[in-house]
């Protein structure tokens, strides 16, 4: 907690609080308004009711400023749900649970990967921005499954080329609404930001390249069942992609899934599960591939869409 103690000067006399703190202490007036909320402000020795409140000229004015929390600061945890499926010298393989994301980012304060191995004791590669060291990919918070992390500067370097050149072999399951016409097909469409919300995506004009592979592994009355590999990985590409053929996942409330059909399903999240990784090992170069099961959430939603028929 940093204390800050000083006089209104004259200059400041009948001003407002939030104001005067902007001007006295170089914070934000939203920031003021913060601590005047959280009752961390006193106006000689009587706590400030509001951020409109004036001051007069020689009162002493007192803060209290809490340490703010680094937003990218890696924070060592055990977390439950998260699976090694595979460990060397050069890589870690994992199974991702829904509701981890895979490093720190602003506005993120929930569990992370990269906090998991460190509070595992994994030691991975140093390479990459600081909040994501070691990190070659990426999975949604709400997409779960297998996923790969450097370990050593040269995996890092060889894993980082292999997915920037599109060698990597990523397999995907997805439970999309209705039926894709055709069954199979390609969508070769960019995505960038959505104009209305950044928190989303859209196919647009302009967008970066994005090219995604599908093929019907189970056709149901209500949903299919897709097996899908990605071209190119950009943010949200299989549900943005999914969403402009009018096939969003189910569950997917977001990119525009029917809630009711989510709520029989029992979805809280996009039936979404990376179920497959291929890849040449950093180290000797053989093809390896590591995969994962679907998460219990995911395989009862399949069997009532299974019995449904």
């Amino acid at each position: 907690m940093d204390h800050r103690t000083l006089s209104v000067p004259d200059s400041l006399e009948g001003e407002r609080i939030d104001v005067v703190m902007a001007q006295l202490f170089g914070l934000s007036r939203t920031r003021a308004a913060e601590l005047v909320a959280a009752e961390h402000v006193r106006l000689d020795g009587d706590l400030v009711q509001g951020k409109s409140e004036r001051v007069f000229s020689g009162a002493v004015l007192d803060v209290s400023i809490p340490a703010e929390n680094d937003a990218l600061a890696i924070v060592p945890e055990i977390v439950e749900g998260i699976k090694i499926i595979h460990d060397d010298d050069s890589i870690v393989v994992i199974d991702k649970p829904v509701g981890v994301a895979v490093h720190p980012s602003p506005g993120w304060r929930g569990p992370t990967v990269v906090g998991h191995l460190a509070g595992a004791g994994f030691r991975i590669s140093t390479s990459g921005a600081k909040e994501r060291e070691g990190i070659v990919q990426r999975l949604d918070v709400g997409t779960s499954g297998v996923m790969v992390i450097a370990k050593s500067e040269r995996a890092y370097s060889v894993l980082k080329n292999a997915f920037r050149h599109r060698t990597v072999d990523k397999t995907y399951h997805a439970l999309v609404q209705g039926h894709p016409d055709p069954l199979s097909g390609t969508v070769d469409a960019p995505i960038g930001r959505h104009p209305g919300a950044d928190y989303r995506f859209a196919v647009m004009e302009g967008g970066r390249a994005s090219v995604t592979h599908y093929e019907t592994l189970e056709a149901h009355r209500f949903a299919s069942l897709l097996e899908v590999h990605l071209e190119t990985g950009r943010t949200h590409q299989i549900r943005v992609h999914m969403s402009a053929l009018r096939h969003p996942c189910c569950g997917d409330l977001t990119y525009g899934a029917d809630p009711t059909l989510a709520k029989r399903l029992g979805l809280t999240r996009q039936w979404l599960h990376a179920v497959k990784l291929g890849f040449e090992h950093p180290d000797g170069g053989e093809y390896v591939t590591y995969s994962s099961t679907y998460p219990d959430d995911l395989a009862h939603a399949l069997e009532v869409i299974r019995d449904s028929d």
